[in-house]
């Protein structure tokens, strides 16, 4: 395996991660969601809410390279007290300290190769500088893989779940909390 790291994303990478992410939700997600959503994704639109991000904040995006290629990319930031709210949409004691994870993606290519764990240490690493205590992300509750990542970095389902109108069809999906040191060995 070549050199693998993580680094803080750039303007320059919006273009790539961009397609990371059409091209990882179009093959990842093909048994999540309908075909007509997935073929209608575009990278110009997702390319859009990346560079704002990325230039403005206050989330940040950490990229996941192996040798001269961007494979993954991680956005995290504050939460908003919606996302970390109890079942009945009461805000938690610690709202003000919760960092949502809200997107972790490895192109498929290049998984199983430890790029997930590097990126989500990385953002943990990062929220909790800012001054993040525990970590949130919104996780299909059908994606056994991406549920089963969480788990192993130590994450477990909080009890909250929510269920989303993707293309007319119901996607499932559970809150998944943790802490944001990852021992990752």
């Amino acid at each position: 395996m070549a050199e693998a790291a993580v680094r803080t994303a750039v303007p320059d990478d919006v273009a790539e991660l961009a397609r990371i992410q059409v091209s990882t939700w179009q093959t990842g997600f093909a048994d999540l969601l309908p075909p007509d959503v997935l073929a209608g994704l575009d990278t110009a639109a997702a390319g859009e809410p990346l560079a704002r991000v990325i230039e403005q904040g206050p989330a940040v995006v950490h990229v996941a390279t192996e040798g001269p290629w961007v494979v993954g990319f991680c956005v995290t930031g504050p939460a908003p007290e919606s996302e970390s709210a109890a079942a009945n949409d009461v805000p938690v004691p610690d709202a003000q300290t919760v960092a949502l994870v809200g997107t972790l993606l490895v192109e498929p290519r290049w998984g199983r190769r430890g790029h997930a764990g590097r990126l989500l240490a990385a953002a943990g690493a990062a929220a909790a500088a800012a001054g993040s205590t525990r970590g949130i992300c919104w996780v299909p509750e059908r994606n056994k893989s991406l549920v089963g990542f969480f788990r192993r970095a130590g994450w477990a389902p909080d009890g909250v779940v929510r269920t989303l109108d993707a293309g007319g069809q119901p996607l499932r999906e559970v809150r998944m909390t943790g802490p944001l040191t990852l021992d990752l060995r």
